[in-house]
């Protein structure tokens, strides 16, 4: 974007849209469930895993209405830990919303990506850690990742010379894109 403007290239760059696309939220709790109910309207499948469908409690919100009275009307597609190489490899986008643990660390590794669909973005809004640095480099640098969208980073704050951030598909947030005049009142609240 930065670049056509620089060059007064008026209608470039050309954009994308979500109707007919894939989305895998890898973690369907509070924040995948969010990012369920905001992108359910642009036309998207929903693939999701979490580690168990059954204990799941709800998560309360008016945000939509819901079919059959559950935040799983959402998803299209229901898997847990074992599922989520299939679904990357199905989806156009991954979303990662899981939280942190041992069982989790580096979960998005080379293997995984290389399971991704070619030119598949990449979402991170849960924690660096997640993800594998070198592999999301390696793939970057091949072409095989066609973008990453993080508001964390493996090392925060952000090492503003990292090779990362020279990819013109990066997009980074210094783990601020929560922070809002709303979510401050709320957190006061507490």
């Amino acid at each position: 974007m930065q670049i056509a403007v620089k060059k007064k290239k008026l209608g470039e760059p050309v954009g994308e849209t979500l109707l007919g696309k894939t989305v895998f939220i890898m973690g369907f709790g509070d924040i995948g469930i969010h990012w369920a109910k905001r992108l359910r309207p642009f036309g998207v499948k929903i693939l999701a895993t979490k580690r168990s469908w059954d204990s799941y409690k709800s998560c309360k919100s008016d945000a939509s209405p819901r079919q059959n009275g559950t935040d799983d009307d959402f998803v299209d597609e229901k898997g847990d830990h074992e599922h989520i190489h299939t679904f990357a490899s199905n989806a156009d986008i991954v979303a990662c919303c899981l939280s942190m643990n041992n069982e989790t660390a580096g979960i998005v590794n080379g293997t995984f990506i290389s399971n991704m669909k070619k030119g598949a973005l990449l979402v991170n809004v849960a924690r660096g850690g997640l993800l594998d640095y070198e592999a999301i480099l390696d793939h970057l640098k091949s072409g095989h990742l066609g973008g990453l969208g993080m508001d964390v980073a493996w090392t925060e704050p952000f090492d503003p010379d990292d090779p990362i951030l020279k990819f013109p598909n990066v997009l980074l947030t210094p783990h601020v894109a929560g922070l809002t005049e709303h979510s401050y009142r709320s957190m006061a609240k507490v």
